[in-house]
């Protein structure tokens, strides 16, 4: 008799199971959805430490052609938007609907409420709290900083004997950490300088991804109720609690000697928590020095991937590099051989560039966000609330309809002639709307800078042997588009040094 029973929970376990599955893999076939056939385990998701995600959604993109695709996310339906206008009324006209993100540290990660992943309300405080620091005033008032920085770097190359052992992601990200860990935590670097520093230490522990670090931000991106269950973290314990030493250490100094005005992002943080005196937004401390290390690692890392790319794309366009080397020089003879911060956001070629490693090479190349209430996306669909969403940013700066032979690295295609008919949402490497990235001026300050100075002190040669950009390989464990092999060129000092 027992037998029997057991015999019929199991049966009536495996029946449940194949219909919940059926239910499952049927979902966007019965909405006349666009997809791929699921894995019964992984969904969608198989590319996960395979493929790098940025690769995986530009192939979606070529592959349907649609205005949007079903996938799985396990055995969640989630659906991928390929449509620029769909993804202007996610982003902007319907934002009210979609002010959350589906990525979610635990509740238990002190990142939980980073700007980058916290939810309404505590987004929206945050948010209005820490614009101020990135108006272009006071950007402005860093040149000093950036002009510190980018020398630094200059120098260190010019140091170096043989320049074609000078890995240049690494050699980037010193630079990048350097201008960001000063601007956030107010503290003095030399990573620019020495390739040396306790807090770059720190970030390349924090860019350094194996399988488990891999593991965890998949789950963190794409299953964040798993992580919560398995209590995966966003960073380490030991960079966690160095950073935290670090940011309690600056911020006692600042606050003894008083805040009397906002001057970079550690001041904001501190006169948000003091002004929250009633503590009607409920920021925690965790909150706030969350803010400065989701700054220190979304900036360091994003800004150098792309500068490694634009560096070794230059290498093979040495007639670029003479118009970007010419545009430069006579900026600085009508600003009397300066050159600041302003000027170069007006330098054609510069932005030119710029913007076209952002397109082929966006570090994240998606926006994830979750549905609040029904939606109808358009006369054919409408998705019930908690459905994640992708927007496919960087499978629409792949549309060969828009941006032709796409594959190739052009940046004519963002001359002002040229710019001017790009169909709008179909390059977002900032993403869009309100949600956009408040750090977006600083990134593209800190970028512009280090390449005028780098272009006026030096030509960038290819190496015999080194493969094509086309052939770089891309790191599959990370979420983000970076290198996944050493990158290396030659740094031919110019006859003339126009340094900045």
């Amino acid at each position: 008799m027992f037998g029997i029973i057991v015999c019929g929970v199991i049966i009536s376990l495996i029946l449940w199971i194949y219909l919940r599955w059926r239910n499952v893999r049927e979902y966007w076939a019965r909405r006349g959805v666009p997809h791929l056939p699921p894995h019964p385990l992984m969904g969608s998701l198989t590319f996960l430490q395979q493929k790098n995600p940025a690769l995986w959604m530009i192939d979606t993109y070529k592959q349907f052609k649609k205005p949007y695709v079903g996938i799985w996310l396990f055995w969640r339906p989630a659906l991928i938007i390929n449509s620029p206008e769909i993804a202007r009324n996610i982003l902007v006209k319907d934002f009210d609907n979609f002010r959350n993100r589906l990525v979610k540290p635990g509740s238990f990660d002190p990142f939980k409420n980073s700007l980058f992943t916290a939810n309404d309300p505590m987004w929206s405080s945050m948010r209005r709290g820490l614009t101020s620091v990135f108006t272009s005033s006071k950007l402005k008032a860093m040149q000093g900083l950036f002009d510190q920085k980018a020398n630094d770097l200059i120098q260190r190359i010019k140091n170096t004997k043989d320049t074609s052992k000078l890995e240049i992601r690494s050699l980037l990200t010193d630079y990048t950490s350097d201008v960001i860990a000063t601007a956030a935590f107010g503290v003095e670097t030399s990573a620019a300088l020495t390739g040396k520093d306790p807090i770059r230490t720190v970030a390349k522990n924090l860019m350094t991804v194996d399988w488990y670090k891999g593991l965890c931000w998949s789950t963190i991106f794409f299953f964040p109720k798993l992580a919560e269950r398995l209590r995966l973290p966003v960073f380490s314990e030991s960079s966690t609690q160095f950073l935290k030493k670090v940011f309690e250490t600056v911020s006692k100094q600042r606050r003894d000697n008083g805040i009397k005005e906002v001057k970079d992002l550690l001041d904001a943080i501190l006169k948000l928590k003091d002004d929250d005196i009633e503590n009607k937004h409920g920021y925690t401390d965790n909150d706030i020095w969350a803010q400065v290390v989701t700054f220190l690692f979304a900036g360091f890392e994003t800004s150098s991937s792309v500068m490694s790319f634009m560096l070794y794309e230059l290498s093979l366009r040495p007639d670029l590099q003479d118009k970007m080397y010419e545009e430069l020089i006579e900026a600085k003879k009508s600003q009397n051989g300066s050159l600041d911060l302003t000027v170069q956001a007006d330098l054609k070629y510069l932005n030119c560039v710029f913007k076209e490693a952002l397109r082929m090479y966006s570090p994240l190349g998606w926006l994830d966000r979750e549905t609040i209430n029904d939606y109808k996306v358009d006369e054919n669909l409408t998705i019930p609330a908690g459905t994640p969403i992708y927007v496919n940013g960087i499978g629409m700066q792949y549309d060969s309809d828009v941006y032709p032979d796409p594959e190739t690295f052009n940046p004519e295609r963002f001359l002002p002639e040229n710019e001017k008919d790009l169909k709008p949402f179909t390059y977002m490497p900032f993403g869009e709307g309100p949600r956009s990235c408040i750090a977006k001026r600083f990134a593209q300050i800190s970028v512009r800078n280090a390449m005028s100075h780098l272009i006026l002190n030096f030509k960038f040669k290819p190496l015999p042997g080194a493969p094509k950009p086309s052939e770089v390989k891309y790191e599959n464990k990370h979420l983000l588009l970076v290198p996944g092999e050493s990158l290396f060129i030659d740094f031919e000092p110019r006859n003339v040094s126009f340094g900045l």
